[in-house]
């Protein structure tokens, strides 16, 4: 099955929780309470179960990053491999992408348009073009902003943009140079927690 490309703000109101994938999250909250379809306003939900939670919190982490289940599988088998919380490690590979540092340092309003930007080609990665948005971008490197695309619509107030932005810890931007470097791996505390990757791991552990 390929990426979900339907109405956005119903993916929302499905799991009751902004996901980041609509640029005006006050449009979002107006409706997040009200579940989607006919029945959305008066439908009850009852106890969910451990299967449908796990499956849950996979359905949402596929949704704010835009990958596939298997892309997901391979995340979830890299970071069970390595030695530690194996929760902490898959965060730190799915922030690690190459779309979500760019959504990250503010040249994109959402993942999405990050990882169109990406596929693109409009960055360069330690001075080399990269248009894979799934590249994990490790500690040190630098992301630019191609000096031939500054001049494109979507980027005409990205100075001020990448000034006002909100960084996580581990990223730092030089605006004027419309850049960003990655400092460190990803802090669990700089995560959207909108999802429970224990969920996520025990769901593949038994698949």
């Amino acid at each position: 099955m390929g990426r979900y490309t339907g109405p956005r703000n119903k993916i929302a109101r499905r799991f009751g929780v902004n996901l980041g994938l609509k640029t005006n999250p006050a449009k979002v909250a107006k409706r997040l309470n009200q579940k989607p379809g006919v029945h959305g306003p008066k439908s009850r939900r009852g106890a969910t179960s451990t299967f449908g939670r796990q499956l849950e919190e996979k359905q949402k982490a596929k949704y704010v990053y835009g990958i596939r289940e298997q892309q997901l599988r391979r995340y979830v088998n890299e970071a069970t491999r390595q030695t530690g919380d194996s929760g902490i490690h898959l965060l730190q590979l799915l922030e690690s992408r190459m779309d979500n540092v760019v959504y990250r340092m503010g040249f994109a309003v959402t993942r999405a348009q990050a990882r169109q930007l990406v596929n693109h080609g409009m960055f360069t990665l330690n001075g080399k073009k990269m248009d894979i948005p799934s590249h994990v971008v490790q500690p040190g490197d630098v992301v630019e902003l191609k000096t031939n695309k500054t001049k494109k619509k979507i980027f005409e107030d990205i100075t001020d943009r990448l000034s006002k932005q909100d960084l996580p810890s581990w990223i730092t931007v030089d605006a004027a140079k419309k850049s960003g470097k990655v400092l460190n791996k990803p802090t669990e505390k700089d995560v959207e927690h909108v999802f429970d990757v224990k969920f996520i791991i025990e769901y593949f552990s038994t698949r």
